[in-house]
Order: structure tokens, then C-alpha cells, then sequence
């Protein structure tokens, strides 16, 4: 079976009222998405989204005419383009969409098949008052989570401390705390300097007074010496969601930087790349879980691959309403994706990632 085309169909969601992450100065008052489209000649076409796709630069006719399952070879032709331009792994991910459809069977089970759910936590992205989060928490595990994730700012330490402390006074220890710095990267024109590794290890140290499970992007991915100097406090340091490459993420592993691997398959190294990762992780007892924030698409892929590969104790599921829910998140797919009442996350039935466009919000109509 062979590729025919490669195309990409542009989507965006109004957001009112906007949604304002802790990663981006800027209130987001709309949501962009690119559908990647794989075509072939057997009937078949695949699925995926994550990075936005700009100046592909017509490098989508290197995968024209070629076997779909040479997955090897599309790999390193995405690991070059990525060296000259950008994060292009939706395109693997509808391949291996388009694969599993072919075969008529899961992502997940080319993957391994080791579950068929994995525990999610929801992952918060607005920083707001240790009250309001307090709050939201009492709600998170009402819905059946058993682990968050909550957002610091890098100008108020204190008020990650505070909302730590309030979410144990509101729910005690129903829930596992993560904790989200985001330092290892920036959005455009962010300029600011990284926090100071002697603050960042305090601020660790009342983490871990606190029971967090773990505390991620500390620090910038490149301080490996920092990054060391954190683990062993008492709290999970974690990180990787964004690397590039794989030997920079295999760098990270040999230096035993990082507790927890969380490269993107959709935005970081891809999914076949991350089989490595996830096993070299998992044979030096660290954890493997993936960052997902991007949207349905991007969550799915992820999930396909943590479930087949087996081993995370939990995945990353966005999740903040009002401002952040199933249906903003995943306006691409037909239906929204859900926990169920056990916070868990089921891998769905059908072949390939397992879902499918809502075509409503194209342009154009692709069959």
C-alpha cells in the first residue's frame, strides 16, 4: 500500500471567554489546529494533529509513493526535515493511524498492547488563587480523578507553596499533586531568565512537604547539572516534553537528569522514537508519561502509544474548566474524549488512534 498525498486542513475555535495558560503571557481568544491528512492507495487514510504544520515547505512529496508500512524510513526522512524546519510528527502519527485502520487493529497493540487504560490526571493550565484551586481540586476529584497537576508562576513561588498547602486542607491526600513550572521552554518573545536554581531547590523542598509526586521543567532541559542537583529531595523531578531530538532526550537518560520522561510523540521525537525512550526509561526504573497538550488528536496518540508500551502510573489529561474542557480541547473529533467515573482513560475500540475528524469545522469536506 502506498502514500498518495499528504495534506492538512486548518481549523480554529473562538474561545470565549479566552483561556489564559501560565506558559503564555498573552490570553488565548482562539484555538488553532491542523489536521493532518494521509492518503493512499488501498482506500485508506489516516488522521493526526499536534504541531500547526507551517512551512512544511513541500517536503510532504519525500512520503508520496512510498510503502506506508516503512515506517523506519519515514522516521529518519522526518528526523531530517526536522533538523532544516519544524515539529512534523502529526505526520507519523497518521501513518501509524492509517497503518492500524490497514491491519484493522489499534495503535496500541502495534505498540505492545500492555493496557487497555491508564489512569489520567487532570492537568490544569491557568495559575490562579490557591483558593480558586483549592476549589477546582475538590471538583477534579469529584469527577473521579485521583491525580492533578497545577501551574506555578515563575514570579510567585509562594503561591505554588500556598495552593499546595490549601489543596491538602480542602481534600487532604484524595488526590496526587503534580506540579508544573514550565521553565525548560518559551513562547515567542519571552525573554525572561530562568529561575535560580538555589530558589527552585527551597521551593522542591516544600514540595515535597507537601507529598507532590513530582515537580516538572524545574529548570531549562539543558541544566543537567541542576536538574541532578534536584533529584533526591523527596519529590519526583520531571521533564523532556519538548526535545527535539532523540539524542538530546538520550543524553538526559544517560545522565539521569530526570525521574520522569515526558517527551510528546506529536511534538517532540515521534512515536516510533519513543518506543526507545519509554524502555530505556523503564529498564533504568524511571518513569515514562507523556506531555498531550495539544488537542484530541495529540492526547490520542499519546494514550495509543502509553498503553501499548504499559508501565505509566498516569497520563496527562488537559483538563481546567471552565475555561479548558473536552470540548474546546478535542473540536476536531466527532466526540469529545473522556475519563470514566474512575478517572481512568479507556483506549478506544476502533483501528488506528481510534477516532475520527468532525468535519464541520473544515473548509473543506475530505472523505
Amino acid at each position: 500500500m502506498k502514500i498518495t498525498r499528504i495534506r492538512f486542513e486548518k481549523a480554529s475555535l473562538k474561545l470565549d471567554p479566552p483561556f489564559c495558560p501560565n506558559w503564555d503571557p498573552l490570553p488565548r481568544k482562539q484555538f488553532d489546529a491542523t489536521l493532518t491528512v494521509v492518503e493512499t492507495d488501498g482506500g485508506v487514510t489516516g488522521y493526526a494533529s499536534g504541531d500547526l504544520m507551517d512551512g512544511l515547505n513541500g517536503y510532504e512529496a519525500l512520503f508520496v509513493g512510498e510503502d506506508l508500512f516503512n515506517i523506519q524510513k519515514h522516521v529518519r526522512t522526518l528526523e531530517t526535515i526536522s533538523f532544516h524546519s519544524g515539529r512534523y510528527w502529526p505526520i507519523e502519527a497518521a501513518i501509524w493511524d492509517a497503518m492500524g485502520k490497514a491491519l484493522g487493529t489499534s495503535v496500541s497493540i502495534l505498540f505492545g498492547g500492555a493496557s487497555s487504560s491508564i489512569p489520567a490526571y487532570a492537568s490544569t493550565g491557568a495559575a490562579m488563587s490557591a483558593e480558586r484551586r483549592a476549589e477546582s481540586a475538590r471538583l477534579i476529584r469529584d469527577r473521579g480523578f485521583k491525580a492533578m497537576k497545577i501551574r506555578v508562576p515563575q514570579t510567585d513561588l509562594q503561591l505554588g507553596i500556598a495552593t499546595l498547602a490549601a489543596i491538602r486542607d480542602a481534600i487532604g491526600n484524595d488526590l496526587e499533586v503534580m506540579v508544573d513550572l514550565n521553565q525548560a521552554w518559551r513562547m515567542p518573545g519571552d525573554t525572561r531568565r530562568p529561575l535560580d536554581l538555589v530558589d527552585v531547590m527551597r521551593f522542591v523542598d516544600a514540595c515535597a512537604d507537601y507529598g507532590a509526586y513530582w515537580v516538572e521543567e524545574p529548570l531549562p532541559m539543558e541544566d543537567i547539572e541542576g536538574l541532578k542537583r534536584l533529584r533526591g529531595r523527596g519529590v519526583r523531578i520531571a521533564g523532556g516534553e519538548m526535545v527535539r531530538t532523540l539524542p538530546e532526550i538520550l543524553n538526559l537518560l544517560e545522565s539521569d537528569a530526570l525521574d520522569v520522561y515526558q517527551p510528546d510523540v506529536v511534538l517532540a521525537v515521534g512515536l516510533e522514537r519513543t518506543r526507545i525512550i519509554a524502555g530505556i526509561a523503564q529498564a533504568k526504573n524511571r518513569i515514562f508519561t507523556p506531555h498531550t497538550w495539544s488537542n484530541g488528536y495529540g492526547l490520542m496518540a499519546n494514550l495509543q502509544v502509553t498503553a501499548g508500551l504499559g508501565g505509566a502510573p498516569f497520563i496527562e489529561f488537559p483538563y481546567d474548566p471552565p475555561t479548558w474542557g473536552e470540548e474546546r480541547r478535542d473540536f476536531l473529533l466527532e466526540s469529545p474524549i473522556r475519563v470514566d467515573s474512575q478517572g481512568l482513560l479507556h483506549v478506544p475500540e476502533g483501528p488506528g488512534l481510534g477516532v475520527e475528524p468532525s468535519w464541520s469545522h473544515f473548509k473543506e469536506f475530505v472523505a
